[in-house]
């Protein structure tokens, strides 16, 4: 009876470590159907959870070109600050959760399922990819092209996707053979509005785009300035728009890591280090650009400039043309 009673106890304690061990795993019905079938009901799972629903709102909410940044599967920050935006913009009562007015909102200006099917392309798997990007500017300059590091990196990216939600909904994936499907967000075809005035958030990390009349037509997570390199303040105006910009390092930046005395340039390529786009500002060096570390917008400081997802400035491009003003605000002025 005693190794009876032993023996249960061993499978029990057996069953709970398998069971402690599968808890940090998404869970199994983490897929495309039930993203597409999630719903809000007044309940918001964990923000450190991968969540159907979480998936679904930021993509709705980046249809509507109120960015959530990368699409994680999370309730962070980012998808807080565009909930906030939205609510604005469609005069819905607002907080930093999701509501079921918003929720409404949402669903009736895109009813189409935001997962689907792609075929992988030989475009998609042939590259040419970076076998590994330089962390030192340096060490980037002797590159003909920042390319991206990998199929999945690109394919991330082109989504509006994280490398891991992307992994966790593809787990047998290795995203190398043409022919191959795999499950993605898809996205809106949607071209931006034709933008009269940005308005850039110091405090809050934000970028907002309106229209002539003043109404808010996009919004955008940001990481704005940093102590040592602070952004600009009162009014500027946008002066040019390049893609694929080449970047220019001016040892009077002394940003911190860089120890060349010279001045040197780097190619581009979605990993170089303004991104995929320059949005050129009337303040000399100072401009909105993309990032080649998308999880990162909004959550870190920038060298004094404007950094987001590169998918969102390339949006942000289409929508400014030259002359177009840029305010700084502080938070409190953007409250008035």
């Amino acid at each position: 009876m005693r190794s009876l009673i032993v023996a249960i106890g061993l499978s029990l304690l057996a069953q709970g470590a398998a069971l402690a061990k599968d808890s940090d795993k998404p869970s199994r019905a983490f897929n495309a159907e039930t993203i597409n079938a999630a719903n809000f009901t007044g309940k918001l799972p964990p923000d450190e959870k991968l969540s159907p629903l979480a998936v679904k709102l930021q993509v709705l909410l980046d249809r509507a070109h109120f960015s959530p940044g990368e699409i994680d599967g999370m309730f962070g920050d980012n998808v807080e600050k565009a909930l906030l935006a939205f609510a604005e913009a469609n005069s819905l009562p607002s907080g930093k959760a999701l509501t079921p007015e918003i929720w409404a909102k949402l669903q009736a200006g895109s009813s189409d399922p935001v997962m689907t099917d792609y075929v992988l392309t030989e475009k998609d798997v042939k590259g040419p990819f970076l076998d590994k990007l330089p962390v030192k500017m340096e060490e980037m300059k002797s590159l003909k092209k920042l390319d991206y590091t990998s199929a999945r990196e690109a394919l991330a990216e082109r989504f509006h996707m994280s490398q891991d939600l992307l992994e966790t909904l593809n787990p047998k994936a290795k995203f190398d053979k043409a022919g191959d499907t795999i499950t993605i967000v898809k996205l809106s075809d949607r071209k931006p509005d034709r933008v009269s005035r940005l308005e850039v958030d110091k405090v809050r990390q934000t970028v907002k785009a309106f229209a002539k009349d003043g109404a808010l037509l996009a919004f955008y997570p940001a990481s704005v300035g940093s102590e040592e390199k602070p952004t600009p303040s009162g009014a500027l105006k946008v002066t040019s728009v390049h893609t694929n910009p080449v970047y220019r390092y001016d040892p009077k930046y002394k940003f911190k890591g860089v120890e060349s005395s010279k001045p040197f340039t780097i190619n581009g390529g979605p990993n170089n280090p303004v991104g995929a786009m320059w949005i050129g500002l009337s303040e000399k060096s100072y401009g909105i650009h993309g990032t080649s570390d998308p999880s990162r917008v909004s959550k870190s400081d920038s060298h004094g400039c404007v950094r987001l997802t590169n998918w969102d400035v390339e949006r942000l491009g289409a929508s400014v043309k030259k002359g177009v003003e840029v305010s700084f605000v502080d938070g409190k002025q953007a409250a008035k």
